[in-house]
């Protein structure tokens, strides 16, 4: 959802927004090894409701040449530094040539401290930490820990506001003729996956009305186990309601689908992926009520990744991203040094 909003912000600074995703080569070279692979990455950028075009295989150092190529007046890019491989900036060009503008960076959430959470087998991002040792353990590994001080791979808390909300929700109401379907689930570390399946939910309905309900922490922590969910309740509201194919978003729906959840929404339709349903607290099926009015459908989004499969990717590559976060920690670092003392030879 950082992503995200780096791409609202960018859109509304112009008309038409292409955004240029980097191959895996690309970013091994300069970053560590991505987490998803090019293809499912072009698919969730497209996934975002902000974005017109992607541009596939884009370069790393974005030159006037590619804003040429796609006829861009200008490129625009968070307030935090990207360094290329030998630690020059990677917008130098764009920068000298006035073709450059800068958005905000999001508070509170980072590639790396996602990585963070999924490796640290930890509740943290639930609740309070302090009576974790576990946890301060590793932290030193993520740009966390007391050494580390770069204000771009460091962490600070994400802090909701109904602005944000605001920003990202469609304002939207449902129409006459639109058909409103219901879908609910975690939608943890919102992926390509959950991407297909909503895909898939859209095409079912010529006017679609897309309603994502979000479990709670705690439920999806009752269902799902170990430090499930990743992103909490904030995060994942953001990151569903960012995609072209939701209209609205229950911010900690219940875990069963009850007659009165339908009624209010006038539900027509409700949907489930091909994952297992587990059954609510008292043991009844969370989807008796829909099933029973004869409006339930289950939908396989030919997609097999789920937020397991992505947790299990980081954690065999850990060792690669623990070097990764570090190198890049210490390149933050260098050029923040660098800077401080210009200021200081100005003065």
């Amino acid at each position: 959802y950082g992503h995200s909003n780096q791409l609202r912000q960018a859109r509304a600074m112009g008309d038409y927004l292409i955004v240029g995703v980097h191959t895996d080569e690309e970013i091994a070279k300069h970053k560590g090894p991505p987490v998803f692979t090019q293809e499912e990455r072009y698919k969730m950028v497209q996934a975002i409701k902000w974005v017109d075009e992607i541009a596939p295989g884009a370069p790393y150092v974005t030159t006037l040449e590619t804003l040429d190529k796609y006829s861009c007046d200008f490129c625009v890019h968070g307030d935090d530094i990207t360094l290329t491989i030998d630690g020059k900036d990677t917008y130098e060009e764009v920068k000298t040539a006035g073709r450059y503008r800068e958005c905000k960076r999001t508070q509170g959430v980072s590639t790396t401290d996602l990585v963070g959470r999924m490796l640290l087998m930890t509740k943290a991002h639930h609740s309070n930490i302090d009576e974790d040792l576990d946890y301060r353990k590793h932290t030193d590994n993520f740009g966390k820990g007391p050494k580390g001080h770069s204000p771009w791979t460091g962490v600070s808390q994400f802090l909701q506001t109904s602005q944000k909300i605001i920003q990202f929700a469609s304002g939207k109401e449902p129409q006459p003729g639109d058909t409103i379907i219901y879908v609910a689930g975690a939608f943890d570390l919102f992926h390509v996956g959950h991407v297909d399946f909503l895909e898939k939910v859209h095409q079912l309905a010529e006017k679609p009305y897309i309603i994502a309900g979000l479990h709670f922490d705690q439920e999806v922590n009752r269902y799902k186990g170990k430090n499930y969910p990743i992103m909490n309740i904030h995060e994942r509201t953001l990151s569903v309601l960012a995609c072209r194919y939701v209209s609205e978003v229950v911010i900690g729906a219940p875990y069963a689908v009850t007659a009165d959840l339908l009624d209010h929404f006038r539900v027509t339709l409700v949907c489930h992926g091909m994952t297992e349903v587990v059954p609510d607290k008292d043991g009844s099926d969370p989807y008796e009520e829909p099933k029973r009015r004869g409006i339930f459908q289950l939908v396989d989004s030919g997609s097999n990744l789920t937020t397991d499969l992505i947790v299990q990717r980081i954690i065999k590559n850990r060792l690669d991203f623990e070097a990764r976060n570090q190198k890049k920690e210490a390149k933050e670092l260098a050029v923040l040094e660098a800077m401080r003392r210009l200021e200081e030879e100005k003065h």
